[in-house]
């Protein structure tokens, strides 16, 4: 296995979290690319440094305005009178807005409301660095694979599957493991499959591939009706237009645990089979722990380990992309299980 991670990514250190009206503490922070690096090491695995891609590599996936405003956000923040320490919306179009012709300016707080679904994605200096990283070690492990590489992890820090083709939202900024999926397609992968286990609905993904039917998406996670991302997750939802029957979601009920989990992990290994792709991208998310700090599901450390296993079996190339997982003195740990299950360890 080959295995990428940026020292650019610890530049991203987010404050500001609102969570039911309490602005908390930000768990999306630095440690936990340290935690996931230092576990890779600790292991005897060779961690590289990727060379950084141009911005432009980004628009294989994202909206070019989209892109502009992440590079320059933090800078025109910066020049506002009474500025807060980091951007953040204060208000985002409504469908009604939308609807009715809603325009986006180059003011930096229209423009900021318009490219964010929520306020989990404060910006700040560094941010921008660790976005482009982040996008960097997606591309340079779908790379490896495209090249003949059967396995490449990617320690994409911040994460990227709830970041749709020009809007951030959920900590994500870049679709890191979109931007993979893309990547092996334009490098010879006729069909691309991708199955994200973290614990959260990869609404991003599902919203960038919607009518696509040369990538597969499926998703297990907590059932939206009472976790994050809320409006979209649900089994009905199938993709649109050519994509049709190409989305799959798998919402499991608050507290589901290994045996749950893992069959949902089974029916979307099957879907994927019926697909018959020619490789396969892992949105590698380990907030579905039983020691998650938000905890909605109840995946156990051996659990991660069957999920490892089960998913090697598909014998497929694969990128493995860095999503969540914020209990910083676990994840690294949980990476590892991970990775013995896939070895058969």
């Amino acid at each position: 296995m080959r295995a990428f991670a940026h020292p650019d990514q610890t530049r991203h250190s987010p404050h500001f979290f609102l969570q039911r009206g309490s602005v908390r503490r930000n768990f999306e922070i630095p440690q936990r690319a340290e935690a996931l690096l230092a576990a890779l090491r600790g292991s005897g695995t060779a961690v590289e440094t990727p060379p950084l891609v141009e911005p432009a590599a980004l628009l294989d996936i994202h909206d070019a305005g989209y892109v502009a405003f992440l590079a320059e956000a933090a800078k025109a923040w910066a020049a506002l009178p009474e500025k807060g320490p980091e951007v953040v919306a204060n208000m985002h179009p409504s469908p009604e807005m939308l609807a009715q012709g809603a325009r986006l300016t180059s003011s930096i707080l229209a423009r900021t409301g318009w490219y964010t679904a929520d306020t989990a994605c404060p910006i700040g200096p560094g941010s921008w660095e660790s976005i482009l990283s982040a996008a960097s070690c997606a591309l340079a492990a779908a790379g490896s694979v495209s090249a003949g590489g059967g396995l490449a992890y990617a320690l994409s820090r911040p994460p990227g599957h709830h970041a749709y083709a020009a809007r951030a939202g959920g900590h994500c900024y870049v679709n890191n493991s979109a931007l993979a999926a893309e990547r092996l397609r334009r490098g010879g992968a006729a069909r691309v499959a991708i199955i994200d286990i973290d614990a959260h609905h990869g609404n991003g993904t599902q919203g960038i591939f919607w009518e696509r039917d040369d990538v597969l998406t499926v998703s297990l996670h907590g059932d939206p009706a009472g976790y994050y991302p809320w409006y979209v997750g649900y089994d009905e939802e199938r993709g649109g237009g050519r994509g049709l029957g190409h989305n799959h979601n798998l919402p499991l009920p608050r507290g589901s645990g290994d045996e749950a989990w893992l069959a949902a992990l089974s029916h979307a290994i099957e879907r994927s089979q019926a697909f018959r792709p020619d490789a396969l991208v892992i949105p590698l998310g380990f907030d579905a722990s039983e020691q998650e700090p938000l905890s909605f599901l109840k995946v156990t450390r051996d659990g991660f380990a069957r999920a490892g296993a089960l998913l090697a079996g598909l014998g497929l190339p694969t990128v493995l992309a860095q999503e969540g997982g914020y209990n910083v003195d676990l994840i690294g740990s949980l990476l590892l299980s991970f990775l013995d299950g896939w070895h058969g360890r």
